[in-house]
């Protein structure tokens, strides 16, 4: 390891160098535990600063997530994994800062966005979004004819169970309806930013994480909501 950086309150970001970059490769990729790319030490050639640093910032933030789920008792050293991708259907890779794994805890999977306000908070919906559209897809090995009941009309995939859907051959099942939760964590802002952010992730998100009414020819009679379709949100600080 090496000393990449050292942030105002003390703490040391540390970074893999090429070495220790190699043995955790072979330690981790047996198990199935990807590994990001090297990160290579750059500096400006004019000024000679360190290039780079919101990366350490925002890096250390995740870490610190997963530092403090896993102080809290929900997950296992290795049941966090960083960068995890998620195709859509027009090919986009949409990568979640940390996926958490702990079904002791009651968390089968939860997908986690970490974010220093260096984002607007429309550009959140849009994340959230695109899980919702990749909660939506169909697994490979769906049958034909589900595969041409989906490609009939756009709303067709919410009549196909969650067992045939691509999101089902990644991730554990759920103890609740609904597609794998997102959860939004703010690091280093204020209290009015999150609750403006919030207010936005509500309003603009709502499509994406909110109930709907059962289809039924009694509406008034049913006061339940359905959650199926549905991406879970939960909101919160790093503090």
């Amino acid at each position: 390891m090496r000393i990449e950086t050292v942030r105002e309150d003390q703490r040391q970001v540390w970074m893999l160098t090429r070495r220790g970059h190699d043995e955790a490769k072979l330690l981790l990729e047996p198990k199935g535990i990807r590994v990001s790319v090297l990160r290579e030490k750059k500096y400006a050639p004019v000024t000679g600063k360190l290039l780079g640093a919101g990366y350490d910032e925002h890096a250390a933030a995740v870490t610190s997530t997963a530092a403090e789920l896993h102080r809290a008792g929900i997950g296992h050293r290795l049941g966090f994994q960083t960068e995890i991708g998620h195709r859509l259907a027009d090919g986009y890779v949409q990568r979640a800062d940390l996926m958490v794994r702990a079904p002791q805890a009651g968390v089968p999977v939860l997908l986690v966005e970490v974010d220093r306000r260096s984002e607007d908070a429309h550009d959140l919906v849009i994340k959230l979004r695109r899980y919702w559209e990749w909660g939506r897809l169909l697994a490979k090995d769906a049958d034909k004819r589900t595969v041409d009941m989906v490609r009939s009309r756009p709303d067709a995939i919410e009549h196909v169970d969650h067992e045939q859907r691509l999101w089902r051959r990644v991730y554990p099942p759920l103890d609740r309806e609904g597609l794998a939760p997102v959860a939004f964590v703010f690091a280093d802002t204020t209290e009015t930013k999150v609750a403006n952010t919030v207010a936005v992730l509500e309003g603009a998100g709502r499509r994406y994480w909110a109930p709907r009414r059962y289809d039924t020819l009694y509406p008034k009679a049913l006061t339940a909501r359905d959650y199926r379709q549905a991406a879970p949100v939960v909101v919160t600080t790093l503090e």
